[in-house]
């Protein structure tokens, strides 16, 4: 295949993972996507996100926290397809949060982005979200969404084709681990320390009860 120069390159340390690479458990695909750069060009223009916090969720009848929980519904149903598609859902009434999906179809793996740091397209974040400090633009899961400016509509999107573009870590960087932040379930938040974030990142939530190192 002959290489197109048009085509963006990888930053140094970073790939763009194949579809293959997405098919595992969530639980240990989730901190390898610490430090991958996610970005959206949408009509208004472009934004990067550095991911510094992420949790994930296992799927029907094994994690209570999952939407896939009880079964396969017209709003979780993308979480059933092909990994590395985006699984996008309304939240409160008001916000957009974003979900990567994991494992091999008819399964319904998930991971949550939490937060990251805009590091392509301040000004346009920071328009997006006029009240926020830089440091705050993607701190949380509905301020990520809307900072990248990704609407609803892109559920099922293919987080490896334009609009969106998805560089992952060449290797895993260090990263800490606790309970997930609202999430319950038998024996408590704490059986589920399924949270992943990048230890001193500005892109992660002040929530860090129970942390455990890497």
């Amino acid at each position: 295949m002959i290489e197109d120069e048009r085509m963006p390159r990888p930053a140094a340390g970073l790939r763009v993972p194949e579809r293959a690479w997405f098919r595992r458990d969530p639980v240990s695909l989730a901190p390898q996507l610490l430090g991958a750069v996610l970005a959206f060009e949408a009509d208004d223009g472009r934004v990067a996100v550095r991911l510094s916090e992420v949790e994930a969720y296992r799927g029907v009848g094994v994690d209570p926290g999952s939407h896939a929980f009880r079964g396969r519904t017209p709003r979780n149903a993308v979480m059933f397809g092909e990994g590395g598609r985006l699984y996008a859902y309304f939240t409160y009434g008001m916000h957009v949060c974003l979900n990567v999906v994991a494992e091999a179809p008819g399964t319904s793996g998930g991971i949550l982005l939490r937060g990251g740091t805009v590091v392509d397209g301040v000004a346009l974040a920071q328009a997006r979200r006029p009240r926020s400090t830089e440091r705050d633009l993607a701190r949380g899961p509905a301020r990520l969404a809307q900072a990248l400016g990704v609407p609803l509509t892109a559920n099922g999107a293919d987080l490896l084709a334009p609009p969106f573009s998805l560089e992952v870590p060449v290797d895993p960087l260090p990263y800490a681990t606790g309970p997930r932040t609202g999430v319950s379930g038998p024996g408590g938040a704490a059986g589920y320390p399924w949270r992943f974030w990048l230890p001193g990142d500005p892109g992660v939530s002040p929530y860090r009860r129970h942390p455990r190192s890497h």
